[in-house]
């Protein structure tokens, strides 16, 4: 479960993201233009401590493009070159946004859900006390394709940023695709997803155990 605070963040995730998006190497299309975000979807992080969120996003008239984030109320010890940078949370307070692929609670939730044939979490607002759901602007399903044992990921051990992004970890190769715009197909157990404009499942990232 995720709940959702009703606050303002400034800079905004769209802010953040529009400058930081086109230093990418993975990055294609205009660098100029709005920042639009296309959706979303979220994982657990089973201590409560790190939100896990990943955005779809189009900057002007350029391609759609995944977006893992991780939100922290700490600087992550070692993982400067995956600081996307800082946003103060009215609610929360300041908040540390990570690029999710060099975050090791990331690679750990996708790795579970993909293994485990989940879903995103279930997101809600909480309304005079109550836990009202909030209405998901994508469905995603983890596809392990056999049963197979969750693996327990420790630690990443190496991260190769392109499109797609590898993270290879103690006990598992992740797969993440930035660009969903292309006919990708890659062997291992796969995580779709479905939204607005894309009602029929499309891969977003695959995992392989090591």
């Amino acid at each position: 479960m995720a709940l959702i605070h009703r606050a303002v963040l400034k800079p905004t995730k769209l802010e953040l993201l529009a400058t930081w998006l086109p230093g990418r190497s993975w990055f294609q299309g205009p660098t100029v233009g709005e920042t639009v975000n296309m959706g979303a979807y979220r994982f657990d992080d089973p201590a409560g401590e790190v939100g896990i969120e990943t955005l779809l996003v189009r900057i002007g008239d350029g391609p759609v493009h995944q977006v893992p984030l991780t939100y922290r109320d700490a600087p992550l010890d070692g993982n400067d070159e995956w600081l996307v940078g800082t946003t103060e949370h009215s609610v929360l307070g300041p908040r540390w946004v990570y690029d999710g692929c060099g975050d090791p609670v990331y690679a750990t939730a996708l790795a579970s859900v993909i293994f485990s044939a989940d879903r995103q979490a279930q997101e809600f607002f909480e309304v005079d006390g109550e836990l009202v759901p909030r209405e998901p602007t994508m469905v995603v399903t983890g596809n392990p394709g056999a049963e197979v044992d969750v693996p327990l990921v420790a630690a990443i051990r190496d991260v190769v940023p392109g499109d797609p992004t590898l993270i290879v970890t103690d006990s598992v190769r992740l797969t993440v695709l930035h660009r969903l715009d292309r006919d990708t197909h890659l062997e291992g157990s796969t995580l779709t997803g479905t939204w607005k404009d894309q009602p029929t499942p499309l891969p977003l990232a695959y995992a392989t155990p090591r």
